[in-house]
Order: C-alpha cells, then structure tokens, then sequence
C-alpha cells in the first residue's frame, strides 16, 4: 500500500454525511479554444470558444457564487454551509489554452478555478493523449480504409466517414483493458503514418507552478491518464499515488482531491483513493451534489461542450437542468453499449 497522503484534511470525510451544506454545481471544462487554433487536436475536447466562455463565466459571476476547492474542503470541515447558489469551476488535463485563454478570462472576473492534471504530460511535448494522436492519424491519412482491426474495416473515403469510424474506435477502446488499448493505438497511429504532435498540448511544469502562485488550484488526474476501471489494483494504486507524488515535488503541499479520468470508476477504485487519503473525488457523472448526502469519492459534475449556447448553458445549472443531463448521459451509454460490438 502507498504511503498516506499528510493533510489536515483527512477527517473530512466522515463529517461530509452531516454536513448541511446545500446543493453544489461542479463545472466541467476540457479545452477553450476556436476550432481553427487547434487543427490537429481533437474537436471534441473544446468545451467552449473562448467568445463563449467569457459569456458564461461573466453570468456565473453576476448570478452564482463561484467556490474555490479549499473553500469547498475548510467549509465541509467546519460543518458550516456552502453559500446559496455555490459553483466550483474544473477542467480537466491541463491542455495549453487553459493558460493562455481561460485563467486571463477567469482572472479578470475574480473567479476561482481548479485544474486536474495528469501528470505525466507536463514537459513532454513528445507525449499527446490517445484521442488526439488517433483524431490526428485519422484526419490526415490518405488511405481510404482501414483493415484489419478488432472492429472490423474502418471506411476512411471522406471526412464524414472519417469522423464516424474514428467514433467507433474510440468506444471500443474504452471497452478493454489499458495496456490493450494503448498499444491497440500505436498500432493504428503507424498504419496511418501518422507524424508526431509538432508542438505541445500541455501546460509545463513552470507554467503550472505560476498558474499555483496566481490560486489556481492544481489536483491530481493519474500520471498517464487511463481509465481506472480498465487497470488492475496495483495499476490503479500506481497511478493515484504516483500523480499525487509528482504534484507535490512540482508543486508542493497539495490537497487530497482526484479526478477519475473519463469518469472510470469502481467500488475497487473507490477503495483505494480511500485507502490512500484521498477526501474528494470526482466523476463524469452528470448531475449535482447535496452534500449531506453526496458520496465526497463520487461528485457528479456538468459537463461544458462547444454546443452549449448561453440559453443552454444557463439550464445546465438549473436544478431540473442536472436531471436532464442525467438522463440523456444514461441513453448516451446504452447506445454506446450496443455500438461497441463489432
């Protein structure tokens, strides 16, 4: 077992049961960016043009009170509550544009943010994430299929057919084991001759550490970014320990707090995080949290995407909103489920 994680904050979570603290919107965010800034990243990860966010943050600011996660952990500790209307902001991995479109945004209005970052990345602009290498590999090949793979022959003659068969690798991805699918990816990026990133995707470590210094707050995401649930228990304890440790030689005392990569997560994983310390976790799953009865290692948060309107977006905090959001993320799955049988 790994070594415990030193915080005062290690008490929290048998006191987050009585906590009368009031419903708690979690924002999530990818990527801020226009989609020609990017060409050969992913699209998908955008989770706002940099236009829109700035409209979002702006109503957030004037109708919500946005929390910081040290705010959140000191006001669950205390057993005191969360002022009405609380929304933590987050994004996920650490891409780029997060220094130099989103924190200037989120700075100027005052406003809290915590970034999750998986920390084998930082500093190695070599490394990208597997939905950008394939989304690369995909986009820019001149092939017009693609055989021979676990799904069957993947039609590649235009773009439309391009983005539906790259779709359906990704589910099957997800669907086995990690190491499988990692070198499932390799294979596929060296079919489609596929060139190396040119530039990073990342925030370095000196950036991160200033983003720190400016109250960014910075939590663990794994090392390499798997989903948990496709790993075994000593790969899961490798990589919630190893990002927690690679964070605070980078960064310094950091909080208990994680971020299950693409929402994977288990009773086996749970376990762990517990195991090792951990107060806080959070999911992709949609929805919000009252935190009097909220399990604090399954947070369920909101999910931003580049089709969000401010109309939109202003119902996706709504408490009626959440439940929509988790309705349509059950449908989503069970199509998924059925798509991934080749």
């Amino acid at each position: 077992m790994g070594s415990k994680i030193p915080t005062i904050h290690q008490s929290i979570a048998p006191k987050l049961q009585q906590s009368i603290a009031p419903m708690l919107r979690v924002l999530t965010y990818h990527r801020v960016a226009n989609l020609q800034d990017s060409p050969n990243l992913n699209p998908q990860i955008i989770s706002a043009t940099p236009a829109n966010f700035e409209k979002q943050m702006r109503f957030v600011a004037e109708k919500y009170h946005v929390v910081s996660m040290p705010q959140v952990l000191e006001t669950i500790a205390r057993k005191e509550c969360l002022p009405r209307q609380s929304v933590l902001i987050t994004f996920d991995d650490a891409y780029y544009d997060f220094g130099e479109t989103a924190w200037p945004i989120l700075k100027a209005l005052d406003l809290p943010a915590t970034v999750f970052v998986p920390t084998a990345y930082p500093d190695q602009p070599e490394r990208a994430f597997w939905w950008d290498r394939l989304y690369r590999a995909f986009m820019n090949t001149s092939r017009i299929e693609l055989r021979s793979t676990p799904i069957g022959i993947l039609p590649l003659g235009d773009a439309k057919m391009r983005q539906q068969s790259l779709k359906r690798l990704q589910i099957y991805i997800k669907s086995i084991r990690h190491r499988e699918a990692m070198a499932l990816v390799d294979e596929i990026c060296d079919k489609l001759d596929s060139e190396p990133l040119a530039h990073k995707s990342v925030l370095s470590w000196n950036e991160l550490r200033q983003l720190a210094k400016e109250g960014v707050t910075l939590c663990a995401h794994t090392q390499t970014h798997p989903l948990m649930t496709q790993l075994s228990p000593e790969e899961v304890r490798q990589e919630v320990t190893g990002s927690q440790s690679d964070l605070q030689c980078e960064i310094g005392a950091t909080l208990p707090i994680f971020c299950y990569p693409g929402g994977g997560h288990d009773d086996t994983v749970v376990k762990v995080l517990r195991e090792e310390g951990f107060t806080l976790a959070f999911t992709t799953l949609k929805g919000q949290n009252d935190l009097r009865t909220a399990d604090p290692l399954r947070l369920r948060r909101t999910n931003m995407t580049r089709r969000a309107s401010l109309p939109i977006f202003r119902v996706k905090l709504m408490r009626w909103g959440a439940y929509l959001d988790r309705w349509r993320q059950k449908r989503r799955q069970q199509l998924q489920n059925r798509r991934v049988r080749p």
